[in-house]
């Protein structure tokens, strides 16, 4: 019988061997292509004397290596201990072979197998490494400033790829056969370019061009480099061909050019991502703390939000009403070539108008960038696959995912509980992201944004398309929101029959996402505060406390609820939601007088209109979310007129509340109602009215923010208790608040409770698929 060890992470079934000699073939499982695995193999094999083969099958690596027993039992070692940095060894799998199967002389890479039987897993896009830098910019170099350089340590990966397993062939870089002077480091073991697929150089690869005016008129190469640094220069706007979507850049200090590319995207106040040249640049625009140096500097260059410094040197239009910005490295050597010669941070935003899916396709640039931008520089390089920039936020020693998208997607995620069946989890209509689970592992594609854009749909029927050609899985399940008119629910009903689908409570998801991720499998308290989400008795949740686990739910506490006088217009305009709350708000015992709007900044006609709909119930629907709490307390301190983008209103009041330490809570209460504790936010209202006269704008946000802190500490205790457990669960897209996610942790910790907040897996809802994976994983191995 085989007898089975595991050890340093892999597992060994082998036959106790006759003689020293032992012939072994290993399967390797993880992140293991596209990531110099292979080049890796056949020099660690040489290292220890062994003869055989490594191959990539499928997702996986396949080796067979034959020597010295000992010499075989160091090189497993090695392959955990010493693999590639940008690799990830999830399993390796040793079975001992008969002798007849000794591989024979040497070490050779082996041709690629197709193998559909495994879960693939997908290689992310990497920044230029050092060794690839020095070389851009080394004048003896033949990859001289050549703006497509790479070797097996970066490089693009998920953004070319069209199938697996990854050679060149089944990737965008099939149009470029390489020349003698790349095969030849391609097929030489010492180089680190051996078997790096993407490979290229001037004289075979990728080639630069800039457009602008007439078609006809196309400078190529250097010239279409210098060509758009000049007009970056000149305050012009540049329409750039990025790593995972066109790019919108112009000078990042330049008000008018700022302004302008504000205008043309119909984006009159959402932040505006920095790129930057190093560290060094990026510490004159934000304050470097060791997480936000550490989040700058890894490998996938995601966009790090950090406090910005007084006096930064970038327009204010940048990051109107935040106290953060958002900066950036170079994702490409691209974007080196153009920050070193220009010497200025750069505005690098998706290349889109406002709203609208990042454009991929070089066609429909130049339709619908050219009105926009003063020339295009692109390339005739493929981009197969989607990726905006992801998004982290650094903050108290902790870094957590925004938006999870180039460099970090398509990343495998584990399971805690395996799913009994694949499934296909199509997530939420805001920050669209799906997510493909195959038995303990869980695969999220990139981030998507709102369904209902077209185009934007579009990209969310090819995500689910190329996750499952990706992993060659067929999904048996999938799962969906509650709320039937998101259009991912939609999706899921027109696709799959009603026994093949569940759906999956909103709130639920966002909790579940956070236990998941955090290896949690039993009972838990969850914290789901957002803007809104479908509840199971059909109103609109968003301020909950949930005690759970990742099969099921019961609803333990909750916000009172208000009335949103207008529906979607209240969520646009928070004035509206403030007189909801005011007005409208759930009564306990005695009713309250009618507000003054004169704190709500709106006419006395609007007012009297909106204070007819809601004593009539004309489209006012109620909601007990955290979200629109905000956004009432924001507008009630004149911070937010209008939300110009999802969730303005409260990052304007987390703006205001920096700087103030606000040790005292307002007033608030909690009530019970129909079983349920309630927190009553209408005497934390009334204290917010009656400070404005006398007390500072950022000092009430402050006190605002510890208020909602404490309710949720104390509210999670209560809960904490009675269901026994000590675990916490922080989920829901207003924990993208630093300040309130920060306090509420400490309150826990205070309390002797384990406080989880999402790290890989964003708060809001871009985790959301990731959460249903993970519940419908767990029912359907009840199924």
């Amino acid at each position: 019988m085989p007898i089975r060890h595991r050890h340093r992470g892999w597992v060994h079934a082998r036959e106790q061997p006759a003689t020293d000699l032992r012939c072994t073939r290993v399967v390797v499982d993880g992140i293991v292509q596209g990531v110099g695995f292979r080049p890796f193999v056949y020099r660690l094999a040489g290292d220890h004397g062994l003869t055989g083969e490594v191959r990539n099958a499928g997702g996986r690596v396949e080796i067979r290596v034959a020597g010295t027993a000992a010499a075989v039992d160091d090189f497993l070692a090695g392959l955990v201990t010493a693999a590639p940095p940008a690799a990830r060894v999830d399993h390796i799998e040793v079975t001992t072979l008969p002798a007849a199967d000794h591989p024979g002389s040497g070490f050779v890479v082996a041709d690629s197998v197709v193998d559909r039987s495994t879960t693939a897993q997908l290689p992310v896009d990497l920044a230029p490494c050092a060794e690839c830098l020095r070389e851009l910019s080394d004048p003896a170099d033949r990859r001289y400033r050549y703006p497509f350089l790479n070797c097996t340590q970066c490089g693009p990966r998920a953004t070319v790829i069209i199938e697996l397993p990854y050679d060149r062939q089944r990737t965008a870089m099939r149009h470029f056969p390489m020349c003698d002077d790349c095969a030849g480091e391609y097929h030489d073991p010492a180089d680190r370019r051996f078997h790096a697929e993407p490979t290229c150089c001037p004289a075979c690869g990728p080639r630069l061009a800039w457009r602008s005016g007439e078609v006809s008129s196309i400078l190529v190469g250097e010239h279409a480099l210098q060509a758009a640094c000049a007009v970056l220069a000149g305050g012009g706007i540049v329409a750039l061909k990025g790593v995972g979507g066109y790019q919108l850049c112009c000078d990042a200090a330049d008000d008018a050019a700022v302004t302008r590319l504000r205008t043309a995207k119909c984006r009159p106040a959402k932040p505006l991502a920095v790129m930057v040249e190093n560290l060094t640049a990026a510490a004159e625009l934000v304050l470097i703390e060791e997480a936000v140096a550490t989040a700058l500097s890894e490998p996938g260059a995601p966009i790090v939000l950090a406090p910005a410094r007084p006096g930064a040197p970038v327009s204010e239009a940048i990051a109107p009403g935040c106290a953060d910005l958002g900066v950036f490295l170079p994702s490409s050597a691209l974007h080196h070539l153009l920050l070193a010669q220009l010497r200025r941070p750069l505005v690098a935003t998706s290349g889109n108008r406002g709203g609208a899916a990042t454009i991929v396709d070089d066609e429909i640039a130049r339709r619908e960038l050219s009105p926009i931008a003063d020339g295009i520089l692109d390339h005739d390089r493929p981009i197969v696959t989607r990726f905006d920039d992801s998004v982290v936020r650094a903050a108290a020693g902790r870094v957590t995912t925004v938006r999870r998208s180039r460099g970090l997607a398509p990343s495998t995620l584990p399971l805690p509980t395996a799913a009994g069946q694949p499934v296909l989890a199509v997530g939420a209509q805001l920050k669209n992201t799906c997510t493909l689970a195959t038995a303990a592992l869980a695969t999220t594609g990139p981030h998507l944004g709102d369904l209902s854009d077209a185009e934007t749909f579009t990209a969310f029927e090819q995500s689910v398309t190329a996750l499952c050609r990706w992993s060659a899985v067929r999904p048996e399940v999938v799962a969906h929101d509650l709320h039937p008119g998101y259009l991912s629910t939609r999706y899921a009903q027109r696709h799959w029959p009603a026994t093949r689908r569940l759906a999956i409570q909103h709130h639920h998801a966002h909790v579940a996402a956070v236990a998941a991720e955090h290896g949690v499998t039993g009972t838990f308290v969850g914290i789901a505060f957002d803007g809104l989400g479908f509840g199971d008795d059909g109103t609109l949740w968003g301020g909950e406390i949930l005690v759970a686990d990742l099969i099921g739910y019961r609803r333990y506490g909750r916000f009172a609820t208000a009335a949103l006088p207008g529906g979607a217009a209240a969520v646009r305009r928070p004035a509206r939601t403030a007189l909801g709350y005011l007005h409208g708000g759930e009564r306990f015992g005695a009713g309250r007088s009618p507000a003054d709007p004169a704190p709500i900044r709106m006419t006395d006609h609007e007012a009297a209109v909106l204070r007819t709909m809601i004593d009539r119930g004309l489209n006012c629907p109620r909601t007990s979310s955290a979200g629109r709490l905000f956004d009432a307390v924001s507008a009630l301190l004149g911070l937010c007129a209008e939300n110009t983008y999802e969730g303005e209103a409260a990052v304007r009041l987390e703006a205001a509340a920096a700087g103030h330490p606000g040790a005292a809570a307002l007033p608030w209460t909690l009530r019970r109602r129909a079983g349920l504790l309630v927190y009553d936010p209408a005497p934390t209202l009334g204290a917010v009215i009656e400070l404005l006269p006398g007390t500072a704008v950022g000092e009430i946000a402050a006190r605002f923010h510890r208020t909602v802190a404490e309710v949720a500490v104390t509210m999670a205790a209560e809960a904490a208790a009675a269901a026994d457990t000590g675990v916490v669960c922080l989920g829901g897209g207003v924990f993208q608040n630093a300040r309130l996610t920060t306090a509420v942790l400490d309150g826990l910790a205070l309390l002797g409770l384990r406080g989880l907040i999402g790290q890989r897996v964003p708060a809001n809802d871009g985790g959301v698929s990731y959460g249903q994976a993970a519940i419908a994983a767990a029912r359907t191995r009840r199924m």
